[in-house]
């Protein structure tokens, strides 16, 4: 019986103690839903297989004592089937033990499902528009948006998992100063010149400005050759690098495409696939920023003032009111955030019933006026936008921080972690904590074959199970018919636990945006997998203590030499950690080996 199961069955108790008068002023109305009747596992296993606080949740309104309403959920849960015992334990905590075939249960309803035990449809029916990673086209993604890369994939596959209609999409930051910034730095690098003050700089640049003018050349056009126009010199007598030219456009119109075609070479490298790449020029040149403005014009959230056009974003709980159209003419940038969430929630194709931002540490100033323009809209902050914000990354490595900056150069990019560590441990060390959180990388732990490398310790576990799977067909034991009410012993209790956790675990970790429970959860289960397999076996081994007497002697003979039938039952439970410990790490986008 899973616990999902008990939650259910407490809840009908509730309701059949409410009809028969039992429940004291406690009505159908105010017991909560069955998600909320949590059925938990007890730190101490004599306190049983399971526990539920019921009793105290449900007490107030009933006008009861705790303890004495607990008595009569004990009572009733003891005649149910597949349940041994149930006792009342300190305030009203109802503890519940389990009959071994009700307990092992889980490992049937594991492998009849296979890789979609525990997933559901809870979240079905809304379509999720997932917009991560979303770096400037000016370079190389570097570790934050790798960390975004890793949790986003993850966080989609999580919400898919649960039922979600789920659109990935990437955002091309291809408008603005950036991008002059960036083409600016080309023609400098291509002329062996400084990088002009605030530019990119870094070997990639000179790469690019190369590829560009080999590019042009093929085209039998002379880049180099092309109009240029001084940028002029500030107010202290310092060149301001390129300015508007004609030069600066051709290696503008030819890099930025190249770097898009390395974003997404380095995206399916890391196994991230998008549904969208959009592109923020677009919003200008379809003419959807007009439009959003027109909107929340006619909403009366536009005014004029000071020769500028404001959004009225005060009105909707923003500190102040923000400028979409400076006086000079030009769009502020939050001109494509407005017109962005508005294509986001109206597109023709999959439009967003809810859309998931996932921003950097740098973002955090940004979520009041998102939230007011998703007010302004007549949509509700928090359900239909949800902004989450990542914390930074430290590289370490040989004890050592690994600095990192894309305009000095020094970029610790996507490639260059894979390269150090590999797909999956970056992957997997990456999603594996919370994004609220800073996270360290250390790159020698990462790249060693240890039990100190999380990544490693659960792909471990994986490949031991497919290697039991190796000796037992060798040794002719199937789990065909196997009996799994054997599995009876405190280490098949445990692992037992662990399988019975998971569905509880996904939804929760989606219902979260949580990615990084999944990550901790195999970590989990790896480990009592680990100790089980350390204490039973599956293929009988010779005895080997002489020493061994009586009942000593019997749970040697029982843990070392199964008999056929226990064997079994063990080879099936085996299996059944093999099945989830492959979803799960599907989940993070993380291989799942059968040799190491």
């Amino acid at each position: 019986m899973s616990p999902e199961a008990l939650s259910e069955l407490i809840s009908k108790i509730a309701h059949a103690l409410v009809a028969a008068g039992k429940a004291g002023t406690l009505t159908d109305e105010l017991i909560p839903p069955v998600s909320k009747l949590t059925v938990m596992r007890p730190k101490d296993r004599a306190h049983g297989d399971w526990a539920s606080n019921a009793a105290m949740q449900l007490a107030k309104k009933a006008g009861m004592r705790p303890h004495d309403l607990a008595e009569l959920f004990a009572a009733e849960l003891a005649k149910s089937d597949g349940i041994r015992s149930v006792e009342v334990a300190g305030p009203g905590f109802i503890n519940i033990v389990l009959d071994s075939a009700s307990a092992a249960a889980v490992v049937d309803a594991v492998l009849a499902a296979g890789d979609t035990y525990g997933k559901n449809d809870h979240l079905g029916g809304e379509t999720l528009n997932l917009e991560f990673v979303s770096a400037n086209p000016t370079g190389p993604i570097h570790i934050g948006g790798t960390r975004w890369a890793a949790v986003g994939d993850s966080m989609a596959r999580v919400l898919e998992a649960n039922g979600a209609k789920v659109v990935r999409e990437y955002y091309f930051n291809d408008h603005g100063e950036q991008i002059n910034r960036f083409a600016k730095s080309l023609v400098a690098a291509a002329h062996g010149e400084e990088t002009p003050i605030d530019g990119y700089k870094g070997a990639y640049i000179d790469e690019i400005a190369q590829r560009v003018i080999d590019e042009a050349k093929s085209d039998g056009i002379d880049i180099l050759d092309m109009p240029r126009v001084d940028g002029g010199k500030d107010d202290k007598g310092e060149p301001l690098g390129e300015g508007d030219s004609e030069q600066r456009e051709e290696f503008r119109k030819r890099a930025v495409p190249m770097m898009f075609d390395e974003i997404r070479r380095s995206m399916k490298n890391f196994r991230v696939d998008f549904d969208v790449w959009f592109h923020e020029n677009s919003l200008y040149s379809d003419g959807e920023v007009d439009k959003a403005i027109a909107d929340l014009r006619e909403r009366g959230d536009i005014y004029e003032k000071d020769g500028a056009t404001w959004f009225a974003s005060t009105k909707h709980g923003d500190d102040k009111d923000r400028v979409i159209i400076k006086s000079d003419g030009n769009y502020a940038y939050f001109a494509a955030d407005i017109a962005y969430y508005r294509n986001k929630r109206h597109r023709e194709t999959d439009p967003a019933d809810v859309a998931i931002y996932m921003l950097g540490a740098d973002h955090h100033g940004y979520i009041g006026r998102m939230m007011a323009m998703c007010a302004a809209f007549g949509d509700e902050p928090g359900r239909n936008m949800q902004i989450l914000i990542g914390q930074l990354v430290n590289v370490m490595k040989d004890g050592k921080a690994v600095r990192m900056s894309k305009r000095a150069g020094n970029v610790v990019t996507i490639d260059d972690l894979t390269e150090a560590i590999g797909v999956d441990a970056s992957r997997y060390s990456l999603a594996r904590t919370d994004y609220n959180s800073p996270v360290d990388i250390d790159l020698n732990l990462l790249a060693s074959h240890s039990n100190e490398n999380p990544v490693y310790y659960v792909q471990y576990a994986h490949a031991r199970s497919c290697n039991v799977d190796r000796n037992a067909a060798v040794a002719g034991i199937t789990h065909d018919g196997a009996d799994v009410s054997l599995l009876d012993t405190v280490a098949d209790g445990e692992v037992l636990a662990a399988l019975a956790q998971w569905p509880a675990l996904l939804r929760e970790a989606g219902d979260l945006r949580a990615p990084h429970r999944v990550a901790h959860y195999l970590e989990d289960l790896a480990a009592t997998y680990h100790k089980w397999y350390n204490v039973e076996r599956v293929v009988p081994m010779e005895l080997t203590d002489p020493e061994a007497r009586g009942a000593d002697a019997e749970a040697l003979r029982i843990a070392k030499a199964p008999e056929p039938a226990r064997a079994a039952a063990r080879l099936k439970l085996n299996d059944a950690v093999r099945t989830v410990i492959a979803e799960g790490l599907d989940l993070l986008g993380v291989a799942a080996p059968d040799r190491m």
